[in-house]
Parts: structure tokens; sequence; C-alpha cells
């Protein structure tokens, strides 16, 4: 439930459209639901302006799909992050009006209009097109919060040409979140060049001595780029979320 529909049910409480006990009847589960496989924190929309997200991996479909029938029986909508393509076409198949985004892995379920809540635009960059999907699970996470989200893929520091050429898409973005693996020098080139949040996040994708995304992560927190904040590896959806709030201020 989030601010709006709480807002209309007070609403009708107050014209006597509903009764007390009805409301009392919606509300009753708005803190948390316990469903057995999880506890539904369906309070979140309300307390942090985002509703719950399911992180899909590890989970089983019948998990997963018991967690989304309790959500959307609430008239939220749905993100599900690191669902691999098995496991969406079931789901799909159970929630026909739900997407599933291949490339990020990551699965929408939207009944009701996505609030534009953000200021300006979020760009998201790729250091190289194996950090795609990263890159593509945090874009879809941006729009799924509320935000105008543009990308710019495989600019990377071997050919940073690539990347100096698009300074004005630079310039009007509002938050930026760079995604890079191997060494992970790409943010600290951008933070060196806006005046603006600078969000790296590192890949696992690399050689032997990246130590799956270590390498980059090491780089990104020894960046001498002022502005630069650094996620955990591969973690797109947390990227997103921080840009989302940073968005709204």
């Amino acid at each position: 439930m989030n601010a709006e529909n709480l807002i209309n049910l007070l609403d009708s409480v107050k014209n006597g459209a509903i009764s007390v006990d009805d409301a009392v009847k919606r509300l009753k589960q708005l803190p948390y639901q316990d469903i057995g496989c999880a506890q539904i924190d369906h309070h979140r929309q309300l307390r942090q302006g985002m509703p719950e997200v399911i992180f899909g991996e590890g989970k089983t479909v019948e998990q997963v799909v018991a967690i989304i029938t309790a959500m959307s029986d609430k008239g939220s909508n749905v993100l599900v992050t690191r669902l691999d393509g098995e496991k969406a076409s079931h789901i799909l198949s159970v929630f026909p009006d739900s997407s599933y985004h291949a490339e990020a892995r990551c699965l929408t379920l939207e009944q009701q209009p996505v609030e534009r809540r953000g200021k300006g635009t979020i760009l998201v960059i790729s250091a190289g097109t194996s950090d795609i999907p990263v890159a593509s699970e945090a874009l879809v996470t941006a729009r799924f919060l509320g935000n105008q989200v543009e990308h710019l893929y495989d600019v990377g520091v071997a050919g940073i040409h690539r990347l100096l050429a698009r300074g004005e898409q630079l310039a009007a973005a509002s938050v930026i979140i760079v995604v890079a693996g191997m060494e992970g020098a790409l943010p600290s080139v951008v933070g060196g060049l806006v005046d603006k949040p600078v969000i790296a996040v590192p890949t696992s994708v690399g050689y032997g001595a990246s130590f799956g995304g270590i390498a980059a992560l090491l780089g990104m927190l020894n960046s001498c780029a002022a502005g630069v904040t650094v996620v955990n590896i591969d973690n797109g959806f947390g990227a997103a979320s921080a840009a989302s709030l940073i968005n709204r201020v």
C-alpha cells in the first residue's frame, strides 16, 4: 500500500463509502504478512517510498509465486531481481501481465502506473558490453522506482574517446551509475568530468587476477575522484536504489 492508496482509503471511510470495520480489515496486514516462506513488508512503500523487492536467486519458483501473489493482492507493483529464464517462464504463465527483462534478469509486474518521482535523469554507463547485465539491472530498477533513465554502453577506458564524445549526455544527468569490471577505472574518469553524484558498481567480469570483481571493487574504493561512492560487486539493484533516493532530493 502506498500513500495514495492510504489517503483514498481514509477518504472512503470519511465519506461513508466503506465502513470502519472494512478499513480495519484492509489495514490488518499492513505492517507485514506471514505467508510461511516469507514475511512480506507491505509497509515499506509507505515508509521508504518503494515497495519490497524480491531477490529471485536461491528461491524456488513456488516461493517467488507465493510472494508475488501476496504483493499483487495488495495492489503493489512487483520487481523480482536475479531471476533466471527458466523460473521466469513459469512465473509468466502464472502472471501473464508481467514482463521479463532477460538481459537484466529481472521480472516486473506493474498493476498501476509507475509514479514519476525523479527530478532529473539517471544515466547508467557500462564500461564494456560484458558489463551490460549488471547495468541493465540498474536501469530496470531505476525505471521501476519512477525515474527517467538513459544508458550509455561500452565506453570503457580502453577507448576513452567514446566517453568524451558524450559530454552533453554526461552533463545533463542528475545522477550517474558507472558499471565496470576488469580494473574498474571508469568511475574515476567519470567522477573527474562531472559535478554530480557518481555511483560505482564493480562487476565480476575479468580474468583471473580480477578475483571475481574484487580488483574492480578495490580500485573504485580507492578512487582519486571526489564524489564517487561504491556499492557491492554486481549490485546494479543497490546502485539504482541509491540513485533513486538521490534523484528525489
